[in-house]
């Protein structure tokens, strides 16, 4: 079996003896790799004057291999065009964007330098598989040092229609870039007709079916491949976490009140601070729940050194100081606020634990807290998802409660009707839900997306069409 090697913009080592990667991307990847011949490549976080070659670290099967990369490349690269300009844009935020020249070369020169580093480690019969927003280029470097192998994206965040991806400054460019991939992969439906509409009505590209384009001398595909999230092991962690003395002091903490959990990255398009006003406007609309209920807000910072996120951070404080300086009393505390990272053993044991689990971004590819909670749920007596429409996982979690994040009052309705469901439709929209985490379990979503690519032909839909028929 050709050798798996996969590229992502961070690489986590697997810590000795504990084979569990810490979350989102990594899972993922991780759940993949595990048992396979493969080589994992990226940034290792550090910048450096002259970068080393390699850091290269052996985990089983799996070979870790990290470079540096230069103070003035993270800056234009990293903080400049990947997540000022990529990131809000792809998020349907044209307004946050901030495009430089000077930040755009810095992302086109990354991408060539982890080609040249990456092509010294290349076999001729690997199959690569590269993530992300931060790469879009990559293999085009690859394919210009003569690199014919198969090579497949998938980006795990949105894909926004054509009036906005033409607002990206050299979107033509990158579009290109993104044609010498032999398979593009997106998260939802709605994501991969967003850009089927750019190929076809942007650029001219020629397709019979939807899935497969010719674009000049380019062939390439385009499949939708949802994350999922490792149901079973998930699960397990949560039944363990609540044995814990951790989960017995937060029981003990909230005194019977039903908890309302909220665990996001301090990110404007999770829309934390929109939730935090619906949160509000729920307090004010139902005055019978004051001290029944505490809402949990777990929100780790991060990119502190962009302003939008300084910003936000700032904001969040403010409107949690606001709501508990309005409405809470000697006894009751009515959101309580965590901006520091946790281990996944304690946000298991948090969603365990809660009555609500609030995931609504504004826009978001998947969102793989929603599936968590839902895994993390005792089936006996599990918990309700309210979850955005704008979220990948709306698309397979239709048993949660809908709702539009920037409509306070559906949102306050929706936490209202949730702490009143019965127990009867609380089990049956869990189970509806859990069985579709187990069809589409982390380990298929991997190894489907590998047999799509290396697949020289025919169209790539391997599972969306379960979810949109239904």
């Amino acid at each position: 079996m050709p050798r798996l090697v996969v590229v992502s913009n961070r690489v986590v080592v697997p810590e000795e003896g504990n084979p569990s990667a810490p979350g989102g991307l990594a899972v993922a990847v991780e759940a993949t790799m595990r048992g396979r011949d493969g080589l994992w490549f990226g940034w290792s976080g550090q910048v450096a004057d002259e970068p080393p070659a390699f850091t290269t670290t052996e985990r089983g099967t799996v070979k870790y291999v990290l470079t540096d990369v230069r103070p003035q490349d993270f800056q234009e690269y990293y903080n400049g065009f990947a997540n000022r300009v990529l990131w809000p844009i792809l998020h349907y935020r044209v307004d946050l964007a901030e495009f430089s020249e000077a930040d755009f070369g810095g992302y086109l020169r990354v991408n060539e330098f982890f080609a040249e580093r990456l092509d010294q480690l290349l076999e001729t019969d690997d199959v690569l598989w590269v993530h992300d927003y931060h790469l879009i280029p990559l293999a085009q470097a690859l394919r210009a040092r003569g690199r014919a192998n198969r090579i497949g994206f998938f980006l795990h965040i949105p894909m926004p229609p054509p009036d906005l991806l033409t607002t990206l400054p050299h979107h033509a460019e990158l579009v290109r870039a993104l044609t010498e991939y032999n398979l593009i992969g997106f998260q939802t439906e709605n994501d991969a007709g967003n850009f089927a509409r750019y190929l076809t009505r942007v650029v001219g590209a020629a397709t019979p079916d939807g899935r497969d384009y010719h674009l000049g001398h380019q062939h390439f595909r385009v499949g939708v491949f949802p994350v999922g999230v490792d149901t079973d092991g998930f699960r397990r962690m949560a039944e363990a976490s609540v044995r814990t003395a951790c989960a017995m002091e937060l029981e003990e903490s909230l005194a019977g009140r039903a908890l309302v959990v909220g665990v996001d990255r301090l990110d404007y398009s999770k829309g934390i601070v929109s939730r935090i006003d619906s949160y509000e406007r729920f307090l004010e609309k139902y005055p019978e729940w004051h001290s029944r209920v505490t809402y949990l807000q777990i929100a780790p910072g991060s990119r502190q050194e962009i302003p939008e996120y300084a910003d936000i951070d700032a904001l969040v404080n403010a409107r949690v100081g606001h709501i508990n300086g309005r409405f809470g009393a000697v006894s009751w505390v009515p959101l309580r606020y965590v901006s520091r990272n946790h281990r996944r053993e304690d946000i298991a044991m948090v969603l365990r634990l809660a009555r609500i689990g609030l995931v609504t971004p504004l826009r978001d590819g998947m969102n793989l807290v929603a599936k968590e909670f839902v895994a993390a749920q005792d089936p006996t007596d599990p918990g309700v998802l309210i979850l955005s429409q704008f979220a990948g996982a709306a698309a397979e979690l239709r048993a949660a409660l809908i709702i539009n994040p920037h409509d306070r009052d559906t949102v306050a309705d929706a936490i209202n009707t949730a702490l009143l469901m019965p127990l009867e439709e609380r089990c049956a929209r869990h189970q509806e839900m859990y069985a579709v985490l187990e069809d589409n379990d982390i380990r298929d979503w991997g190894r489907s997306f590998i047999d799509a690519l290396r697949r020289p032909g025919g169209a790539s839909n391997w599972l969306s069409n379960r979810f949109i028929a239904n």
